[in-house]
C-alpha cells in the first residue's frame, strides 16, 4: 500500500518504493506543510497543450474485451500511428513476446517505429488513463516535471487484481529518476477535465460514489484536486452516460477544447435514457463560471446511436477523443452521427487533423480512445 501523504524521489528504489519513501509533516488538513505540488508551483496542462510523448498500456486482457480481443488490435494500432504522426508514443507491455506482438501490429499499419518506445512495466489493463502517471509541469523548478501517483482500485474493485496497474505511474517515475508524489486516495484520469487554466471540471456521479473514498467529503476531495493537480477552481457536473462502468468519467461527457469552451455531448432522441442526465448536465454547464467570471462556451456534440451487444449498452460517446499533437483521434460507431460529430469536432481544433476510428469492436472494453491513452506534457 501507498502511504499518504508522502514523497517517493524515484531514483531511491527500482521498484515501488514502498520502503522507500520520505513521509514529510503534515498540517491539520493532512496536507504536507511545504511540499504539494501545487504549493510548489506545479500544475496538470491541458490535453491541448503540446506532448512531449503518450502512454499506452497494451490491450491483453481477453476479460475486458469477451471474444472480441483479437478484434480490437487493427483499430487500436491504427489510433497509435495517428498519434506517433506528432509526438513519441511510450507503450507499457508486459514482455518481450507481447512487445513482438505489438510490433507486428504497428507494421501492419504501416506506422513509424522509430517513434514508438516500449517499456517492460507488466499491466492487469489497458485503461491508461486511469492506471497511468498523472504528469504535473513547472518551467521554473529544478524538477520541471514530477509525476501524481494516485491510489487506483480498478473503479471501486470491480475487476481485480489491479496490483500491477496501480504501480505503473512510480515504474515511469523510476525510468525518468524524476519525484513522485502520493496523494493517498483513489483517482482516476479519466474522471477529470482541466481547461489549463486553473479549472477542473468532474462529475459527482464518480468522484462522491462511495466505492472510491467514503472517508471524504466532497470540500476534502475539492482539495486534493486542488493540491495535487495545482487548480484553483473545481466545476461538478451530476450525472455519466448509460453503460459506463466507470460510474460516470467526465471523458465520456464534457471536454475543454480550449480555456473556456467545452463540447458536451447530448441526446437528440428524448424516449432514450441518455437524454435527462445529459439534460442535467447541459443546464448545470450554463450555470457555471470561470475564475475570470466568463460562462462557458458551449458547443453541444450529438450522442451517436446506441451500441448495443450481447443485450448490454455500451458507454459510445464522441465526447471520448483523444488530442494529439497533430491529430484528434475521435471515435466512430458505423452510424449516421458520426461525420456530424466529426466536422463540428473538426471546427473546434482548426490547426490539427480530425480522424475517425471505428470503436465500435474497442467500445465493448467499456471505453474508448481516451480512456486508453494518458498525455505526458511538454515543458
Amino acid at each position: 500500500m501507498k502511504l499518504s501523504p508522502s514523497i517517493f524521489r524515484s531514483s531511491d528504489a527500482e521498484t515501488g518504493g514502498n520502503d522507500h519513501k520520505e513521509t514529510a509533516a503534515t498540517a491539520s488538513t493532512g496536507f504536507p506543510l511545504f511540499s504539494t505540488p501545487k504549493k510548489l508551483g506545479y500544475y496538470f496542462p491541458a490535453e491541448f497543450a503540446p506532448h512531449d510523448a503518450t502512454w499506452l498500456s497494451w490491450p491483453h486482457k481477453e476479460d475486458s474485451w469477451p471474444g472480441k480481443l483479437d478484434s480490437i488490435y487493427p483499430n487500436y494500432a491504427r489510433f497509435i500511428k495517428a498519434v506517433s504522426e506528432g509526438e513519441k508514443v511510450h507503450i507499457n507491455v508486459n514482455d518481450e513476446e507481447m512487445r513482438a506482438f505489438a510490433t507486428r501490429h504497428l507494421h501492419d499499419v504501416d506506422a513509424d517505429l522509430d517513434q514508438i518506445k516500449f517499456f517492460i512495466h507488466p499491466t492487469n489493463d489497458a485503461w491508461c488513463r486511469d492506471h497511468g502517471p498523472a504528469f504535473l509541469i513547472n518551467p521554473n523548478a529544478v524538477d520541471k516535471k514530477i509525476i501524481v501517483d494516485w491510489g487506483y482500485n480498478a473503479w471501486g474493485e470491480k475487476y481485480p487484481p489491479y496490483d500491477l496497474d496501480d504501480i505503473i505511474p512510480t515504474l515511469i517515475g523510476n525510468e525518468y529518476h524524476i519525484p513522485v508524489y502520493y496523494p493517498g486516495i483513489v483517482m482516476e484520469g479519466g474522471s477529470v477535465e482541466f481547461n489549463g487554466a486553473g479549472t477542473l471540471l468532474t462529475s459527482t456521479a464518480c468522484l462522491l460514489n462511495p466505492n472510491r473514498n467514503p472517508q471524504l467529503d466532497q470540500s476534502q476531495i475539492e482539495d486534493y484536486l486542488r493540491h495535487y493537480y495545482g487548480v484553483e477552481q473545481i466545476l461538478w457536473v451530476s450525472e455519466g452516460i448509460i453503460g459506463d462502468d466507470t460510474d460516470g468519467h467526465i471523458d465520456d461527457t464534457v471536454r475543454f477544447v480550449n480555456e473556456d469552451t467545452v463540447l458536451t455531448v447530448v441526446e437528440e432522441n428524448k424516449s432514450d435514457e441518455n437524454y435527462p442526465l445529459l439534460q442535467t448536465n447541459l443546464k448545470e454547464l450554463q450555470q457555471m463560471r470561470l475564475l475570470n467570471g466568463k460562462q462557458l462556451n458551449i458547443i453541444e456534440l450529438p450522442m451517436p446511436e446506441a451500441v448495443i451487444y450481447e443485450d448490454q449498452r455500451l458507454p459510445a460517446s464522441y465526447a471520448n477523443f483523444y488530442i494529439a499533437n497533430a491529430a484528434v483521434v475521435v471515435p466512430t460507431y458505423r452510424c449516421r452521427q458520426d461525420d456530424r460529430a466529426l466536422q463540428i469536432i473538426q471546427e473546434c481544433f482548426p490547426d490539427r487533423k480530425v480522424i475517425g476510428i471505428d470503436s465500435t469492436d474497442i467500445v465493448w472494453g467499456l471505453g474508448s480512445f481516451h480512456c486508453l491513452s494518458q498525455q505526458e506534457p511538454r515543458v
